[in-house]
């Protein structure tokens, strides 16, 4: 059986694999930066267009508890919540505005 820190890491490698496959390079950042606010993976592209990216690989699903510690943790960024759950697809929290504005082809950034 596997604690969630593995599982919590495998995801976060999983996700930096996904984002690299996309054209978007990136790494595991937690090991690399630590610190209360830094984001799980580390993309300089998403960085730099005002994204903060936060991993959550668990069959749990706690989305108001995540977007809260993200907005937190996020600092004057967008934080968008990457999730798995086992033998699932990737899917990405956040906030609707956000949202719409990068359809409208906005940069998604709500001041924040």
């Amino acid at each position: 059986m596997i604690n969630s820190r593995q599982k919590g890491a495998r995801g976060e490698r999983e996700l930096a694999k996904l984002l690299t496959e996309a054209g978007f390079p990136a790494e595991r950042a937690q090991q690399y930066k630590g610190g209360q606010h830094s984001a799980d993976v580390s993309c300089p592209e998403l960085e730099a267009r005002g994204f903060h990216v936060e991993v959550k690989r668990t069959e749990r699903v706690l989305l108001y508890e995540w977007l809260e510690k993200a907005r937190i943790e996020a600092v004057g960024k967008t934080p968008v919540i990457f999730h798995k759950r086992n033998r699932g697809e990737w899917v990405a929290i956040i906030d609707a505005p956000v949202l719409l504005d990068l359809i409208k082809g906005g940069t998604g950034d709500r001041g924040t």
